[in-house]
């Protein structure tokens, strides 16, 4: 073996060495995590304010007075809630309560369940007698130009939005279901099953919080 060889091994096993480059790279750790802790610090604020205006911006659409309706923080996610929402089929992740001249009039109740590809994440009003004021799809993976009929809202063929259709509903209408008291929009009937449970989960969630 050339001395070479035998220099670079006894570098490479050199106690000294490997001390260093611990220290070296322990030094880097810190600096990059204090760095992106530096960043997070500088832009979660702005991330959390986004975040609130969109929610702002869903909770309107879906009350009945958008200009005279103000919102209380979120509100806790109680386990009758949740209890509440999974026997209605699907899940509820945020509640507000809505204030119209500093009276309750209701809550804004984000909602979530399945449609034909993956979950549909929506906000429904429901005011202070139990009845749909507002539906709007938050967020959701329909399929474009099929699905996507009912996420925004397209007419049935009365005219009538298929999102508005819920508007007036309550629990007094029992289970709303596709074919019987809810419109499925053409080629879209299981997007509008998955709305149709969200909306009967926004009611079941109203029902508990009285």
């Amino acid at each position: 073996m050339s001395n070479e060889v035998k220099t670079k091994e006894k570098v490479d096993m050199d106690p000294k060495y490997i001390i260093t480059l611990t220290v070296t790279l322990f030094v880097t750790c810190v600096i990059v995590a204090g760095l992106l802790g530096l960043v997070n610090q500088v832009t979660a604020p702005n991330i959390a304010a986004i975040n609130k205006e969109k929610t702002e911006t869903a909770m309107k659409a879906v009350v009945a007075d958008p200009e005279g309706s103000t919102f209380s923080d979120a509100l806790e996610i109680t386990e009758e809630m949740n209890a509440a929402a999974s026997a209605a089929g699907g899940s509820v992740t945020e509640a507000y309560e809505v204030q119209a001249g500093g009276a309750a009039a209701g809550y804004a109740i984000k909602v979530v369940a399945s449609g034909s590809q993956g979950n549909i994440e929506m906000m429904v009003g429901v005011d202070a007698e139990g009845t749909v004021t507002g539906v709007s799809v938050v967020d959701s993976s329909e399929t474009a130009g099929i699905g996507t009929k009912v996420t925004e809202n397209e007419p049935l063929a009365s005219g009538v939005g298929v999102l508005e259709q819920f508007i007036g509903k309550s629990a007094a209408d029992g289970t709303l279901t596709v074919g019987t008291n809810v419109e499925a929009i053409t080629g879209a009937t299981v997007s509008t099953r998955g709305v149709t449970t969200g909306v009967n989960t926004a009611l079941a969630v109203a029902g508990v919080m009285g």
